[in-house]
Parts: structure tokens; C-alpha cells; sequence
């Protein structure tokens, strides 16, 4: 199935259920930025008037489990989908972490099948998914709404707070890990977004020979879908993780000096 397809269905599910409460559709992420690869997810953001009822997420669920490709294969070749909704008056009036009203993702699809999620959280993660947003989307469907803007010291903070959960869904997701690793380093650095593959090749020359393999590895699996055996570098990866965070983390405390300083 492709993309576009796929794409169309979740703005025709979006429009039925949630009628006079939509919006606003975007299409972000690497739909947008680098392109989709091989096991990219389809990112869409969407933003309602009103808070979801219990009865519309549930209806969401059920036609978004049905449309949404598996992880990490998918016998159909659909995509997976990750669906964020905010509330229009909560993005007016930004609280940090931003609030989401519903959310869908592949990781959530054990959960959602056994109806134990009701979809709303706060994250810093979202206010990190706003920043880029802000700086690059494309409009599905409805009014064009300006994002708010995250400064630089927000989006720190963000990487900073988003960083433990990170670390810690490592086992089973270790490509994605340590390509959101690399992006938070660089991000964290310049304050810029850029996509996964870039990140590596940034973290890469910056990062000590014995990561080397691993992280081209991990943007290799990225670009073209290889098959990759994490076993193999069992002992590397909490070495790789480590040196991670103490660069996010020494970044931040550079750049937060420069600030209060």
C-alpha cells in the first residue's frame, strides 16, 4: 500500500468521527523533511476545537489499529502511523510539557487493543514534536493555525526531561534509540531539527572509533531497511548510550551556564 493512500484514509477516518470538531490536518516529520524510508513512520498532527469523548477515541482506535501498518513488519507494506492531537485552546496558551489530547502510535497497539489507554498525557516529548512542527509541516486538511513557538531553552529542557524514556525503551527499538540519540545531541547543540540519517553522520564525526560501526549500522538499517542483529553489539550498546547522554547532558549544562550566566 502506499503512503498517500494511507495517508488519505486517516484524513477520511479523522473527518467522519470527530465531524465539526476538526481543524486543522498536518503532515510532518520526514514525510516532510527527509522523505519516508523503508521503516519511517507516517506523523500527522492534528489539532480539534474541543476535548475528545470517550466514545470518539474509541472509534479512533478501532479504525486507526485497522489502517496502521505493524512494527517493525508489516505484511500488507503499510506504514505505521503516529497520530498526535492537541486541543486548540491549550496550544494558544502552551504549558510546559505540552498536553496531548489523543495519541496513536504502534508502540501503544497491545494497549489500545485491550482498550487500556485513554490516549491523553503530557510529554515533554510533545513539546519537542511542536518545535519541529513549527518549522516545517504540510497542511492535509483545514485552517493553516501557526504552531507556537518553542525558544531554545524550552526545547533543552525538553530533550533534557525527554531523555530517561529514551534511554530506557532501548531493547527491541535499538536503531530508532540511537537515531533519536544522535538528533537530540545535535538539536541539543544547535537548536536546528534535522532527519535521523544526518544526525548519525553528525554524531559519527564527532564520536570515538568504537561507536562507529554501530551508529553507520543504525542509519544504514534506517535509509534502506536492513535487517540488523542487535546481539551482536549487546556489549557496545549501554557503552554507546552512555556516551550519549553525557554529551546531551554536558551540552545542556554548557548552554544553560550561557543563559543564566
Amino acid at each position: 500500500m502506499d503512503a498517500p493512500f494511507q495517508i488519505q484514509q486517516v484524513v477520511n477516518v479523522l473527518k467522519k468521527i470527530l465531524r465539526t470538531k476538526l481543524n486543522t490536518i498536518y503532515l510532518h516529520g520526514s514525510s516532510v523533511s527527509g522523505g519516508l524510508r523503508p521503516n519511517s513512520d507516517i506523523d500527522l498532527l492534528v489539532i480539534i476545537k474541543s476535548p475528545l469523548t470517550k466514545e470518539e477515541k474509541n472509534l479512533l482506535n478501532t479504525d486507526l489499529l485497522s489502517i496502521s501498518g505493524h512494527y517493525p513488519y508489516d505484511k500488507f507494506g503499510r506504514k505505521p502511523l503516529e497520530i498526535v492531537m492537541f486541543v486548540s485552546h491549550l496550544l494558544h496558551n502552551l504549558q510546559y510539557p505540552a498536553r496531548c489530547e489523543f495519541i496513536y502510535g504502534e508502540w501503544l497497539r497491545d494497549t489500545l487493543e485491550q482498550g487500556l489507554s485513554d490516549n491523553s498525557s503530557e510529554d515533554p516529548e510533545y513539546t519537542l514534536m511542536l518545535a519541529q512542527a513549527q518549522k516545517e509541516v504540510k497542511l492535509l486538511w483545514g485552517e493553516y493555525v501557526i504552531l507556537p513557538k518553542i525558544n531554545n531553552q524550552q526545547i533543552r529542557k525538553a530533550l533534557l526531561d525527554s531523555l530517561p524514556n529514551i534511554i530506557s525503551s532501548i531493547e527491541g527499538d535499538e536503531r530508532n534509540v540511537l537515531l533519536t540519540l544522535a538528533r537530540m545531541w545535535f538539536t541539543m547543540s544547535t537548536g536546528q531539527f534535522i532527519s535521523k540519517d544526518t544526525a548519525a553522520d553528525w554524531a559519527i564525526n564527532r564520536m570515538p572509533n568504537k561507536f562507529i560501526e554501530v551508529m553507520t549500522v543504525a542509519r544504514d538499517a534506517y535509509l534502506y531497511g536492513n535487517n540488523v542483529e542487535w546481539t551482536k553489539y549487546k556489549e557496545l550498546l549501554p557503552l554507546i548510550i552512555e556516551y550519549f547522554s553525557i554529551q546531551i547532558k554536558n551540552v545542556y549544562l554548557i548552554k544553560n551556564d550561557l543563559v543564566t550566566g
